[in-house]
């Protein structure tokens, strides 16, 4: 399909010739020789050019003055201007406005191809990133979050008002699996921020000082191995979202820059002597009792306070199983459009398997529970035989077990990374009697690591 450049133009020969030339190119080419008309087909016909050619001054006025007031109804279209009368303000103004480029008659037709295919890039770029913003709001918005219960109207509630104000702090508590991801790319992308960036980090996947420069950045030489300067989250999330998953395991000491960071708005990079601007939305997510982190000083209280201004708690799936009826259909439906299967039938058996199921994993458990049973159904009806539910000994289900020396832990989505991991150092510290020279030679790890994890965990 052709793509469409608009050419204003009152001289009609020259418009006629540019015309002539960019249809042979293979553009849709729209000719017109004034600012009503050039507005009436974009307001009025819809019309969306991806490149406007633009004489800056018109019998009936200055292009200017067109793109200023178009400036919020253009749908990605770039405007490169031409006139044989250019002056300094009028290019510096055209700048300010957006324009693509500022050119004097007469120009070189090789020159002006160059210019548009240049406008063209950045264009289709534009439109690209409109395409991806207007997507993540439908698929982000407050009601992605499922579920006909109380507690799910509450949060969808919550998304929305949210949603609505401009917070600059905010944290999200709940266990592990909640949705509390889900969570924070609704509040960016259906919030004020939506047409910027949204920048994740997950702080217990890295450690402190690797944090640290992730976060603020670096300047060359700053550390071993930093060759260059590097912008950091907080730069590339200017103006948009820096959600924090699992900000309980940031070291307290990196707690207080990042306090600063968020009462100034200013950062300053590793190894840098400036500070910076930043205008960020922190958005923060924990699945520990975040409280009882400051009771104990592993996590700072006025971080706390600062982030909690606004608080958001999503309740566990256990005490909201009649939202099964909502999510479990469009899990399948995600699925089946991904895997190409056809599954339509749920059985009451299915049902009664799901409902009676705690879900320790909450709804990342039961997405790996849906994609299993999809991915091996044979025809339309959910299959029960992969639900694995209801074969699993009721004693234990699909909770970890200390078995003839062994430490056996479900690997269906029902713990994180971080509880298997603290439930690994409990057992050793059990079985060392809570001795941390032992406990560390019987992981095979270093008593100074054994003990950070002892610390991180706040374990006894």
């Amino acid at each position: 399909m052709a793509e469409t450049i608009l050419i204003i133009e009152d001289e009609r020969r020259l418009g006629a010739e540019l015309r002539r030339h960019y249809e042979s190119a293979g553009w849709d080419s729209v000719l017109c020789d004034s600012i009503a008309e050039s507005r009436r087909l974009i307001l009025n016909e819809d019309l969306q050019p991806l490149v406007i050619l633009s004489e800056m001054n018109l019998p009936d006025g200055n292009a200017l003055d067109l793109l200023e007031e178009l400036n919020g109804a253009r749908s990605g279209s770039e405007w490169i201007f031409l006139t044989s009368h250019g002056s300094v303000p009028d290019s510096v103004r055209a700048l300010r406005l957006g324009a693509f480029d500022f050119l004097e008659k007469p120009c070189d037709q090789e020159r002006l191809d160059v210019v548009v295919n240049g406008a063209t890039r950045s264009a289709k770029a534009q439109r690209r990133l409109s395409y991806q913003a207007e997507a993540g709001s439908r698929r982000f918005a407050p009601g992605s979050f499922l579920g006909r219960s109380d507690a799910a109207r509450n949060v969808r509630t919550m998304l929305e008002r949210l949603c609505e104000v401009p917070f600059s702090a905010l944290i999200i508590t709940g266990e592990t699996g909640t949705g509390k991801g889900l969570c924070a790319r609704i509040l960016h992308h259906s919030g004020q921020r939506r047409d910027e960036s949204l920048v994740e980090v997950n702080c217990a996947a890295l450690p402190k000082d690797l944090l640290e420069s992730e976060l603020f950045g670096h300047e060359a030489g700053a550390f071993t191995g930093a060759r260059g300067r590097r912008r950091g989250l907080f730069e590339q999330a200017d103006g948009g979202t820096l959600f924090l998953d699992e900000i309980s395991e940031m070291d307290v000491e990196l707690q207080s820059k990042l306090l600063n960071a968020i009462e100034d708005q200013t950062i300053r990079r590793v190894g840098g002597e400036k500070e910076i601007a930043v205008d960020v939305q922190i958005v923060a997510a924990s699945n520990r009792d975040l409280e009882a982190h400051v009771r104990d000083s592993i996590f700072r209280g006025d971080l706390y306070h600062r982030l909690s201004a606004f608080k958001l708690h999503l309740p566990p799936l256990r005490e909201r199983k009649q939202d099964l009826e909502d999510i479990v259909p469009t899990l399948i439906e995600e699925f089946n459009a991904a895997a190409g299967r056809r599954v339509r039938v749920i059985s009451a058996e299915v049902w009664e398997t799901l409902n009676a199921h705690d879900w320790p994993g909450n709804i990342r458990e039961l997405r790996n529970v849906i994609e299993r049973c999809v991915l091996f159904s044979d025809g339309d009806e959910f299959p029960t035989r992969w639900l694995q539910l209801g074969s699993v000994d009721a004693k234990t289900g699909s909770e970890p077990r200390v078995k003839n020396g062994r430490l056996t832990l479900p690997v269906d989505g029902s713990m994180s990374l971080d509880s298997m991991d603290e439930l690994i150092i409990k057992t050793a510290l059990k079985r060392s009697g809570n001795n941390v020279t032992a406990a560390a030679r019987l992981l095979g790890t270093t008593r100074e690591t054994l003990r950070y994890r002892i610390q991180k965990y706040g374990l006894r």
